[in-house]
């Protein structure tokens, strides 16, 4: 094993061995005015300074010994002051300079003040005080993960399109995009658009694409090694997770909010921005046109349409897109050029694992299957012969409950699908879909007039006064509004059907409030 390095030498140290070359030289008799300029040329300094050195060093016997000016810094009140004021140098310099007692040492200029602050608090630091942790984070310095070959690292990530599109003619929303980037290639191997924000649904599906190499899939994708994930609880979820470990795939936790840990995904997020959304209609961060709320739908794209156009963008990415830190190479030529071998998985193993299992095993009723209260049935439960009583293991996608897939529980065959016995009609649907809306929006405008009514308002002040309330109200308008409200004491409200006892008759024994009183006398004892 061969010893580290020796630590390079400072710039002093250079200049005092400079100097004992010149002393010695100069000792010999042999130094000349040639010496002293290859010495000034090499520090970039004029010959003169060179003569200063060789002075400070016989001042000091022979040593070279620079001096330092002594330089300000800043105090632990100083400290405290600038982080208080969230990293504004000048608020707290004007408050250091307002607070100061007399007697205490005066403050530096105001140059001073921001030079030390410069010097003695770093740039990371400052950021963070103003920006918080993700800015401070800015300044950091990332180191560059090895690329490694095809297939070994995969990263993951889901991005929000900076576009609305239109879905069902009607209702415009802003779609998620899920994918799996390949680490060594920046190939995108496989994606999901959902109209809502990614959840465990998208990111199998996007998975199921990824592993996929047949049917207009590949060429990217196979079998990973490993996938890095970030903290996000979807990512996370026991569905996912069974998924990989099903094939033997390592989940890589990362910590949450570190995109500089998954380089790829994220240089991924940032092109699709760049490249694609930006020319499509009902971008959302166009400068010059403010983004309205109640856009016109036949003026953005439908889903099918955008989920068209991003396939186009991901073969352009992935064939013609050429990437400079991967030597000016596409993900195609990178991922070809690479002999690593690539393990692919049946499409029967893919569609089996790439689904949510329900634990325990379930019957088969005459009824079907029952499964979260309903009961699912299909023709190949009837046909050629029953097969009521048989377990079957149910595996299913997240947020898919329209059908379902059955594998016998003791061999693992796979069944066939099954779909709800009494589903409902599309029309019904989209009048229950209506209904909840109308009920939504009934309570949002309820618990909208309640908090108008709740806040009380104060009038505006130019000087400092009292808060004057701006609630001005009749006594029969306050008894109508407490009517209103069900207003009551606040016994009565504890105990409605408090019935008051009655008072206590002469011939009743009532306890004796003081205990060391004398008692009554009750007659003469037997």
């Amino acid at each position: 094993m061969n010893p580290p390095p020796p630590p390079e030498p400072s710039i002093t140290e250079l200049r005092a061995a400079g100097v004992r070359r010149l002393l010695h030289l100069h000792a010999e008799g042999q130094l000349t005015a040639t010496h002293i300029n290859l010495t000034a040329a090499t520090f970039s300094v004029t010959p003169r300074t060179v003569h200063r050195w060789i002075a400070n060093a016989r001042t000091h016997h022979g040593h070279y010994t620079p001096t330092t000016r002594d330089r300000f810094t800043l105090t632990p009140d100083m400290h405290t002051a600038i982080a208080r004021h969230r990293g504004n140098v000048a608020a707290a310099y004007q408050e250091l300079r307002n607070e100061t007692p007399q007697d205490a040492p005066p403050l530096p200029s105001r140059a001073t003040f921001y030079r030390a602050v410069e010097h003695d608090i770093p740039k990371g630091q400052r950021a963070g005080l103003a920006g918080g942790e993700q800015a401070r984070r800015r300044h950091d310095l990332h180191g560059t993960r090895p690329r490694g070959h095809r297939n070994q690292y995969w990263e993951t990530d889901h991005v929000e399109a900076s576009v609305r599109i239109v879905i069902d003619g009607r209702i415009v929303r802003k779609p998620w995009i899920t994918w799996f980037v390949d680490a060594a290639t920046n190939a995108i191997c496989g994606l999901a658009v959902s109209p809502q924000h990614g959840s465990s649904e998208s990111i199998l599906l996007a998975l199921r694409d990824a592993l996929l190499r047949t049917q207009g899939h590949g060429p990217f994708g196979g079998l990973p090694g490993r996938v890095r994930v970030d903290g996000g609880k979807d990512f996370l979820s026991n569905a996912v997770g069974q998924a990989l470990a099903a094939f033997a795939v390592e989940l890589v936790r990362l910590p949450p909010r570190r995109p500089d840990l998954k380089p790829h995904v994220e240089a991924v997020n940032g092109a699709v921005k760049d490249m694609l959304f930006k020319g499509m209609p009902g971008y959302t961060h166009d400068p010059s046109t403010p983004p309205r709320k109640n856009k016109e739908p036949e003026h953005l794209l439908t889903l099918e349409s955008f989920v068209l156009k991003l396939r186009e963008w991901v073969t352009h990415w992935n064939t013609e897109h050429t990437i400079p830190t991967m030597g000016g190479r596409t993900p195609a030529q990178a991922w070809n050029e690479d002999l690593s071998p690539v393990w692919d998985v049946s499409p029967t193993d893919i569609h089996t694992f790439t689904l949510a299992r329900h634990g325990n095993a379930l019957t088969i009723h005459p009824a079907g299957v029952r499964w979260r209260n309903r009961d699912y049935t299909a023709p190949w439960m009837h046909t050629p012969t029953t097969q009521v009583g048989r377990k079957v293991h149910l595996r299913y996608m997240p947020h898919h409950e329209d059908e379902i897939e059955l594998y016998d529980a003791a061999t693992g065959r796979h069944l066939g699908q099954a779909r709800p016995a009494d589903q409902a009609t599309a029309r019904e649907v989209r009048a229950l879909l209506n209904a909840r809306s109308r009920e939504a929006a009934r309570l949002r405008s309820r618990l909208r007039d309640a908090d108008k009514s709740r806040d009380e308002r104060f009038a505006a002040l130019t000087q400092p006064a009292p808060p004057k309330p701006l609630l001005t109200i009749t006594h029969q308008e306050a008894t109508r509004q407490l009517r209103e409200l069900n207003a009551h004491d606040t016994a009565g409200e504890a105990l409605p059907d408090y019935i008051p006892l009655p008072e206590p008759s002469a011939h009743w024994t009532t306890p004796i409030s003081d205990p060391q009183a004398p008692r009554p006398a009750h007659g003469p004892e037997n």
